[in-house]
């Protein structure tokens, strides 16, 4: 069988933490800011972690 080529969609978009976590950028921090409160543009701009089933296929797609 040959070797799982990467996403190299994803491989932009999430980095891997040297304790094997995956991190992502939020969603709605690009356009229309001004609508949105200054806690909620805050909150935007910090990084989450991928979990759960997801997580699973995102590192399959990483080839991890």
């Amino acid at each position: 069988m040959p070797k799982m080529k990467t996403h190299k969609g994803t491989a932009k978009r999430i980095k891997i933490t040297s304790t094997g976590k995956l991190t992502r950028r939020r969603a709605s921090g690009v356009h229309m800011l001004a609508k949105k409160s200054k806690s909620r543009k805050r909150a935007i701009k910090s990084t989450a972690i991928v979990t759960g089933g997801m997580a699973k296929k995102v590192k399959r797609a990483l080839g991890v």
